[in-house]
C-alpha cells in the first residue's frame, strides 16, 4: 500500500468530491439561498472545483521547501484577514459570528487560509529548532505563542469549531515532531477547559451544549438539526430512500447542502453508503501518513502529517456533529458540502501530499535492501 499510496489517496479524494457533487445536486435545489436556480449551487461549486484544482496542481509541482521559506506570508495574510473580520462593510455577521469577508465577487472565510497558515508555521518551527523540541520554552510555550495570534482572532469570531481544530492539528504536530507528552496532555485539558469557559459564557453557544446533552428536550429550539439528522439516518436505513428521495432536505433540515450534507447521505443511499464514506476518510488519512512518514526531511514529515490531520480531525468532528456524538458545530464534510474555500485548502492539502511522495525517499524492498547490504559487506 506504501508503493501506491499516493494513487489511492487520489482515487479515494475523487471519490469524495464525485459523491459531494452527486449530492450537492439532490439537495441544493431546496435551499434557500438557490436563487431560484436549482443548479445555482452545483454550478458554483463546479466553478470552485476548477479553481482549487489548479491549487492542488501548483502544490503538487512547487517544491513544498517554499513554504517553508516563505510561511510568514501566509501567516501574516492570514492574520490580517481574520482581523478584516471585524472591519465594517468589509467583514459580514452571519448567524451570530464574524467569520466571512465580502471580496466584492463573493465572501471567503480567512479561517481556511488559517488552517494552511498555521500548518506551515509549525512544520517550519519544528523543523527549525529540531534540538529543542523537546524543551519547555521552545518546544511548547513558543510556538503555541505565535499560534495563539491566530487562534484568538477566530474565537473571537465566536468560531470554536476551527479554533479547536486549528489548535488539536497543532498539538498533534506537536507530539510528531516530538514535544514533551507531559505538557501536550496539560495544555490539551487546559484547552478544552477553555473552550468550554467560552461555549457557556455564550448564550447561543451554551444552548447548544444543552441541546447536546438532552437532543429530545430541545428539538424544536438549538437540537433542531441534528434531531433531524437523526430521523435522515433513521429513514435511510441500510439501502437508504433512492438518490432524490430524501425527505429532510424539504426544509425539514437546515443546512442539508452545507454542514448536514452527511445525514442526507444516509437517508437517500443508506448506512452502506455511509459507512464507506467513513471508510473513505480512514483510507485517506492512512494513505497520506505513510507519504508524510516517507518524506526526505523533516520539514515534510510534519507538513504531510499537518495537512493530512487537518481534513481528518474536520471530517471526524462534522461526522461527530450530524451522528449527535458532538455539540452542533458549523463545519464542513471535506470534499462534499458545499463551499468554495474549504474545497479550496482541503485539495491545495493533498497537493502538498502529492509534493511530498514526489519528493519522498525512494522505497526499497525489504530483500532488496538486505541483498544490498550483503553485498556491500562483501565488497569491504
Amino acid at each position: 500500500m506504501q508503493k501506491h499510496g499516493v494513487k489511492i489517496l487520489l482515487l479515494t479524494v475523487a471519490g469524495l468530491i464525485a459523491l459531494g457533487l452527486v449530492m450537492l445536486f439532490s439537495t441544493s435545489a431546496f435551499a434557500q439561498d438557490s436563487h431560484g436556480d436549482i443548479y445555482f449551487f452545483v454550478k458554483r461549486q463546479g466553478l470552485w472545483l476548477c479553481v482549487a484544482v489548479v491549487g492542488a496542481m501548483v502544490a503538487a509541482n512547487l517544491d513544498y521547501h517554499l513554504w517553508e521559506k516563505y510561511w510568514y506570508v501566509f501567516f501574516a495574510g492570514a492574520f490580517v484577514l481574520l482581523i478584516l473580520c471585524f472591519v465594517p462593510h468589509i467583514g459580514l455577521r452571519i448567524n451570530g459570528s464574524n467569520r466571512w469577508i465580502n471580496l466584492g465577487f463573493g465572501v471567503a472565510q480567512p479561517s481556511e487560509l488559517a488552517k494552511v497558515a498555521a500548518i506551515f508555521f509549525m512544520a517550519y518551527w519544528y523543523s527549525r529548532y529540531e534540538k529543542q523540541s523537546h524543551g519547555f520554552v521552545m518546544g511548547l510555550v513558543a510556538p503555541m505563542a505565535i499560534l495563539s495570534l491566530l487562534l484568538i482572532p477566530i474565537a473571537l469570531e465566536v468560531d470554536l469549531g476551527n479554533t479547536a481544530l486549528i489548535g488539536a492539528t497543532g498539538v498533534s504536530m506537536m507530539f510528531v515532531a516530538g514535544a514533551a507528552l507531559r505538557w501536550l496532555l496539560a495544555l490539551g485539558a487546559a484547552g478544552l477547559g477553555g473552550l468550554y469557559f467560552l461555549a457557556m459564557n455564550i448564550s447561543e453557544r451554551q444552548g447548544r451544549i444543552m441541546a447536546f446533552m438532552d437532543p429530545e428536550k430541545y428539538r424544536l429550539g438549538e437540537g433542531l438539526q441534528q434531531w433531524q439528522a437523526l430521523i435522515a439516518f433513521g429513514s435511510g436505513g441500510v439501502d437508504g430512500l433512492g438518490l432524490g428521495e430524501g425527505r429532510q432536505k424539504m426544509l425539514y433540515l437546515p443546512y442539508a447542502h452545507t454542514d448536514f450534507i452527511f445525514p442526507m447521505i444516509g437517508e437517500e443511499l443508506g448506512l452502506k453508503v455511509t459507512l464507506a464514506t467513513v471508510a473513505c476518510y480512514l483510507i485517506m488519512t492512512l494513505c497520506g501518513c505513510l507519504i508524510a512518514s516517507n518524506a526526505r526531511d523533516r520539514f515534510g514529515l510534519l507538513l504531510g502529517f499537518g495537512a493530512v490531520m487537518m481534513i481528518a480531525l474536520q471530517a471526524a468532528v462534522n461526522i461527530g456533529v450530524t451522528t449527535s456524538l458532538l455539540p452542533n458545530k458549523g463545519m464542513p464534510l471535506p470534499f462534499i458540502s458545499y463551499g468554495g474555500s474549504n474545497l479550496m485548502v482541503c485539495l491545495f492539502m493533498i497537493g502538498l501530499l502529492v509534493n511530498i511522495h514526489k519528493q519522498g525517499r525512494p522505497l526499497v524492498p525489504r530483500f532488496a535492501g538486505a541483498l544490498l547490504s550483503a553485498r556491500v559487506a562483501r565488497r569491504t
